[in-house]
């Protein structure tokens, strides 16, 4: 059994940790809601732009003149993952999340005999794959140190993946980010962006609305195209990383929440027995005294 002084150092202990998760829980809850604001923004502006490219695709009758970014290479046998994680942990299975729904799809991937390249975009994603797939790693890209996730930084990974695709790199990009839904459930999603996924719900209210209309586009679908296509790519990149910063804040809050519980049941527990040991130990003494005194 443990000895007084290791108990109080262990309530102690505990109670240290208690006031940095609660720290951590306070810091998480004032930066969600600056997170969940920018998330919610980006979604309508990401998907209007995948009605627009719908009904711009929907008006080309030539599909060998479309565009590379929408039609594709007409294969499927190299892939490119793009795995969004956070770059620092304490925020419960939200990485961990992620990397598993990655990794599913790259081992079927290359169970079908398919090859594939993992980009990552933040640290933990790329430690939680290393040892899995250290061979088909590139060197990952990481934001540590900076305060807030921007357009700039978006379109530096969009860049690097529309370089690549122009080098005939990879046929088909997917990227996996957690989509935001509350502050205890963030769902992993995986998004194909090259070829363009343009099958969105947006895009079938606009045809609809659009039905039976005459218009015409200036200049032709596949000079707007060639100009747009491009673009979606960082507007799907900034909403995955704008996701995934809303989605970290709201799983660190709810794990430091839940952190805090734990150490003050974990202190109850502690000073119960360590007053159950102190009233047992001066218990003892007395009887000792009292023997004592009674022997003499």
């Amino acid at each position: 059994m443990a000895s007084l002084k290791e108990l109080r150092n262990r309530i102690a202990s505990v109670q240290a940790t208690q006031k940095i998760t609660r720290a951590m829980q306070m810091v998480a809850a004032s930066k969600l809601r600056r997170a969940q604001e920018a998330a919610e923004a980006a979604r309508p502006y990401a998907d209007r732009m995948g009605a627009v490219l719908a009904n711009l695709a929907a008006g080309i009758t030539d599909t060998t003149s479309a565009p590379r970014l929408l039609a594709g290479t007409g294969k499927d046998q190299r892939h490119l993952l793009i795995v969004a994680t956070a770059e620092r942990g304490l925020c419960g299975g939200f990485n961990s999340s992620i990397s598993r729904l990655a990794r599913a799809d790259a081992k079927r991937l290359m169970d079908e005999g398919k090859q594939v390249q993992i980009l990552c975009v933040g640290r933990k994603g790329h430690d939680a794959l290393k040892r899995t797939f250290e061979k088909e790693l590139l060197e990952p890209i990481t934001y540590q140190g900076l305060k807030s996730i921007g357009f700039e930084q978006a379109h530096h990974v969009a860049e690097q993946v529309l370089a690549d695709f122009e080098a005939d790199k990879f046929d088909i990009c997917t990227l996996y980010f957690s989509r935001f839904e509350n502050v205890i459930s963030q769902i992993p999603t995986g998004l194909q962006i090259i070829p363009a996924n343009i099958e969105t719900s947006e895009a079938d209210d606009l045809a609809g609305a659009l039905q039976g209309a005459a218009y015409d586009y200036e200049p032709e679908e596949n000079e707007i195209l060639d100009a747009l296509l491009p673009r979606n790519i960082t507007v799907q990149v900034l909403r995955a990383l704008l996701e995934n910063a809303a989605s970290e804040q709201g799983a660190r809050m709810s794990a430091m929440d839940n952190a805090t519980r734990n150490a003050g049941e974990m202190i109850d527990s502690l000073s119960i027995t360590y007053n159950r040991s102190r009233q047992a130990q001066i218990t003892k003494e007395l009887i000792e005294i009292i023997s004592g005194a009674e022997a003499l």
